[in-house]
């Protein structure tokens, strides 16, 4: 007797269960709900969140450090202490409103100290941008030996302060106890290095910045394609004419940022005159005009005088910061459409 065979069904034959198979899951249960996406306003306001958490401490300290003390120079330049009386009486604050910024415009030993600068700067930024360039492509070509050891070298003179740099070239500029000058003595010539400070200055500063801005340049220098410059070999172009004609073009980014950087620091020439100013006649005590806010404020206590003073060569180097960064960017965008 043979058994009854079970009756076929119509649906599909459906997945065998076994291991690996899940069980399922009572209505309603975690495992059968849809996974759902993050919201996308969640992740844009993540991604925009994640910029402003990582410039805070930056935005901190540049308030604290920076737009703190400008408002608080502005509003010092406004107000004037005058003494009550006969003069033994305490002080008062008066608004002045733009008097403070009327009287430094119009004293001629704050003119003369932005005259001082101008001329340091006509001397010392070409011989700072030129001197650094030459040693950057010295360093950078082919036949430079023992490049870390002169870079080391030429940088060091960086890492002593400015202070000391100071002392330490006025020593030698300083008749009678300079070896440099006594051995000039020998030779016939007799030097005077103080009796012109100018040059003086514009020495200490190239010794202490040279080694600086000759790494900026020749980190850029690294940074060109070295297919590039094999092309200019292949073409027939010289060490010279691959360095005016290829290299200079291509980091002039980095020299127009080397030029802004000079100029501002050159506006804020305080230390090295400062320290030749008790050995150098020429050097009054208003050389410079952070040198005039000094004495303003710590010789004269004016000190809404030495805030105007301040406030008016910050928006100088303003001025000054956005002429060359404007030009360098126009330079850029003539270069890419004569490219283009």
């Amino acid at each position: 007797m043979t058994r009854p065979l079970a009756p076929r069904t119509e649906a599909g034959p459906g997945p065998r269960a076994g291991a690996g198979t899940p069980a399922p899951g009572p209505a309603g249960s975690r495992a059968d709900r849809p996974r759902t996406a993050r919201p996308r306003a969640a992740r844009t306001a993540g991604r925009r969140g994640a910029p402003a958490l990582l410039l805070a401490p930056f935005m901190l300290l540049f308030t604290a450090c920076t737009l703190i003390p400008i408002g608080y120079a502005v509003h010092l330049s406004l107000y004037t202490e005058r003494r009550s009386g006969l003069g033994f009486g305490g002080t008062v604050s008066v608004f002045t409103g733009l008097g403070n910024y009327t009287r430094a415009l119009g004293d001629p030993a704050f003119r003369e100290g932005f005259l001082a600068v101008a001329g340091y700067c006509l001397l010392y930024i070409p011989l700072m941008l030129g001197l650094s360039l030459l040693l950057a492509l010295l360093l950078d070509s082919a036949l430079a030996r023992a490049r870390r050891f002169f870079q080391l070298a030429l940088f060091l003179p960086h890492a002593v302060p400015g202070i000391i740099a100071a002392l330490i070239w006025m020593y030698l500029y300083t008749p009678g106890i300079s070896p440099v000058v006594g051995a000039l003595d020998t030779l016939g010539a007799q030097p005077d290095l103080l009796g012109n400070p100018l040059p003086a200055v514009v020495n200490i500063a190239l010794w202490e910045w040279a080694g600086y801005n000759m790494v900026i340049f020749y980190a850029a220098l690294q940074a060109i394609p070295r297919e590039v410059l094999e092309a200019a070999r292949v073409d027939g172009a010289g060490a010279l004419r691959t360095a005016f004609s290829v290299k200079i073009p291509l980091i002039r980014a980095s020299l127009t940022m080397v030029g802004l950087f000079t100029v501002i620091g050159s506006l804020q020439l305080f230390t090295e005159p400062m320290i030749l100013h008790g050995a150098a006649p020429a050097v009054t005590s208003t050389w410079t005009p952070n040198m005039y806010a000094y004495s303003a404020a710590f010789d004269r206590n004016d000190y809404g005088l030495a805030a105007a003073a301040s406030v008016l060569l910050a928006l100088t180097a303003a001025a000054l910061s956005y002429a060359i960064t404007r030009g360098g960017r126009a330079g850029s965008s003539r270069r890419a459409k004569a490219g283009a």
